[in-house]
């Protein structure tokens, strides 16, 4: 039986840390950057740690 692809979506998305943590960009970096203030994108622009019980699923989808 042929192994079983990762997901390519997730791939590009999420990384992991040496200590198994998924990581994530935060939500609403994409448009309307001027109405945000400096401090609001500076604070979205930073990486996020995944929920635990989303984690999971994603760690599935990347065969980890």
């Amino acid at each position: 039986m042929p192994k079983q692809k990762s997901h390519s979506g997730t791939k590009k998305r999420f990384k992991l840390t040496g200590t198994g943590k998924v990581m994530k960009q935060g939500a609403g970096m994409r448009h309307n950057l001027e109405k945000k203030s400096t401090k609001v994108t500076r604070r979205l622009n930073q990486e996020q740690v995944v929920a635990p019980a989303d984690a999971k699923v994603i760690k599935k989808l990347l065969s980890k």
